[in-house]
């Protein structure tokens, strides 16, 4: 049903551009009769104009036909009567489109032959679809509104749940509150008591008797050091004294054995000159 409203009102949108064509190309007592639906077997509206001459007559046809392919990309079934230019007949289905000279018009009076007919000038029919667009705008707003409540009472519940489930959490966290700052002290306090018994024992302070000796005790160490070093130097020198005196004892053995053979030849000359 929606689909044949929509057709009928594109139909209307057609015929009026059509209309329109006839009004800026000066074509005379222009007509739009709306057929019966029981008698309009072949099409929905007639379209009815007169020019004054046939050169005017092709024009206005020509310009229905150029603008409705260009806008609307719409071309007619069949064209009759382009040639003599008396009665010139575009055949769109849904309407169909008469231009006559005045005097053929008056001939054939079309008007007459459908009786039945509603007849419109193109301001009264522009009226009337600009009524059926807009009643046709208000129903989609409608459906559209209609459509969007059951959307919004959903969001609705979804965010009341939402909120329902959050109560319980941020109740548990206003009662963690109270026990975290109850917390803070006691584990500050075992902080300290840990830091307290991790802290070597310090020992305790001397008296100034006991720092009095221990002042007079380190010149007396001081004064051992220095002995025991001076003694350590004598013993190294006198044991580098020893180690001198022997190697020199030493060298001194060999000449010594060097010299007894000698005085043994000079006693044996010495005994042969006196013998």
């Amino acid at each position: 049903m929606a689909t044949v409203q929509d057709h009928h009102q594109q139909t209307r949108i057609l015929v009026q551009a059509a209309a329109q064509v006839c009004e800026d190309k000066k074509g005379e007592d222009t007509r739009i009769l709306e057929l019966d639906p029981i008698d309009s077997g072949l099409s929905d509206f007639f379209l009815v104009t007169s020019a004054s001459n046939d050169r005017q007559a092709i024009a206005i046809a020509d310009e229905i036909e150029h603008r409705l392919k260009k806008e609307f990309g719409v071309f007619p079934n069949s064209v009759e009567g382009r040639r003599q230019g008396e009665w010139i007949l575009l055949d769109y289905v849904d309407f169909v489109v008469h231009v006559f000279l005045t005097e053929r018009r008056a001939f054939y009076d079309i008007e007459r032959l459908r009786k039945s007919a509603r007849p419109f000038s193109p301001a009264e029919f522009d009226a009337e679809l600009k009524a059926a667009l807009a009643k046709k705008t208000v129903a989609a707003r409608k459906k559209a509104s209609a459509k969007a409540k059951p959307a919004a009472a959903k969001a609705a519940s979804v965010t009341r749940k939402t909120a329902a489930k959050k109560a319980p959490a941020k109740k548990a966290a206003a009662k963690a509150k109270p026990l975290a700052a109850k917390a803070k002290p006691v584990a500050k306090k075992v902080a300290a008591k840990t830091k307290a018994a991790a802290k070597p024992a310090s020992a305790p302070k001397p008296n100034k008797a006991a720092k009095k000796s221990i002042a007079v005790k380190k010149p007396a160490v001081k004064t051992a050091a220095v002995t025991k070093s001076a003694v350590k130097k004598s013993a190294v020198k006198k044991s580098a004294v020893k180690k001198a005196t022997a190697k020199k004892a030493a060298a001194a053995k060999p000449a010594a054995a060097k010299k007894v053979p000698v005085k043994k030849a000079a006693a044996k000359k010495a005994a042969r000159k006196n013998s």
